[in-house]
């Protein structure tokens, strides 16, 4: 007797659990309840005639033919992703659209040098750059108004896909004419905890990041939306900053702000991210190799 075929969400879900590593993770990938998850695994586990996870009080883990199925699963689900991604092409005259959304610091130092490249291989894609902090990045992801992001940040994010393409250095730079500006020892955490800073707005990467280096939060003189206006204010005498090595560099080298040593020591990673299928496809695809060949 022939089979039917299984549900192909069915299967997205079940390599999402093996992607993210429990079922309520899985589950909170794919966009879906978790009791709806648990049901359409156990009508995939009927359909097949195999149990795929073993379920526990602690929670839901992959069988040995759970881990079988999986690599059968993840062929069928690219595979059919790609003849999704091929007609909507056909349907669409061959001419592809990307929705793009990243951080600040990714959008102004690196993103338009990659899309630059991108647009070099396809000439007619049509890309669309949402830039924001950290946190919406990943707001717009997982409410599907776009295809993917760039953030930055000190930790791999929960529920979604991620790749390294980058990495970044923070530095603490003061205005020209402040008592920390020649100081040749570095200043400490515990200094920099008491001290009115200029920063970021909260949900950002960089205030992220600077937050915990500090272990704790930062005393804000002026919270800013962006890495230029912080740099501005810096350099107009407000208070000192920590901010990306990438947004500073210019106005170290003309010493419109001073580099100050600190004892933070942070450096992070540049990450893309995106929803479903752990393989991307497209356009996508292609930017996150740009990114990562360029700046690794």
């Amino acid at each position: 007797m022939t089979m039917s075929w299984p549900d192909l969400g069915a299967l997205e879900l079940l390599v999402a659990v093996a992607d993210h590593g429990s079922l309520s993770a899985g589950a909170r990938a794919a966009g879906m309840a978790q009791p709806n998850a648990s049901r359409s695994i156990a009508r995939l586990e009927r359909h097949l005639g195999v149990t795929l996870l073993h379920r526990s009080t602690r929670g839901s883990s992959l069988t040995d033919a759970g881990l079988l199925v999986v690599g059968w699963a993840r062929t069928v689900v690219d595979a059919a992703h790609e003849l999704l991604d091929g007609a909507t092409s056909l349907a669409a005259g061959a001419t592809e659209s990307i929705v793009v959304a990243a951080s600040q610091t990714v959008a102004e130092h690196l993103l338009p040098a990659w899309l630059g490249a991108l647009r070099a291989i396809h000439p007619d894609l049509r890309v669309e750059v949402h830039v924001t902090n950290t946190h919406d990045v990943l707001e717009q992801l997982r409410e599907g108004r776009c295809n993917l992001g760039f953030i930055e940040g000190p930790h791999p994010p929960r529920g979604v896909n991620h790749v390294v393409v980058a990495h970044d250095e923070m530095v603490l730079v003061v205005p020209r004419d402040h008592p920390w500006a020649h100081r040749r020892h570095p200043v400490t955490a515990e200094e920099l905890r008491t001290t009115p800073l200029v920063t970021r707005e909260a949900g950002s990467g960089t205030r992220v990041a600077l937050e915990e280096a500090l272990g704790g939060p930062a005393r804000p003189a002026l919270e800013l939306a962006s890495n230029a206006a912080v740099r501005v204010s810096v350099a107009s005498g407000t208070a000192p900053a920590v901010l990306s090595r990438l947004a500073v560099t210019e106005a170290i080298a003309v010493h419109t702000v001073y580099e100050v040593p600190t004892t933070l020591g942070i450096h992070r990673d540049l990450r893309a991210v995106w929803t479903g299928p752990r393989r991307l496809r497209g356009a996508a695809a292609e930017l996150v190799t740009i990114a990562t060949k360029g700046s690794l």
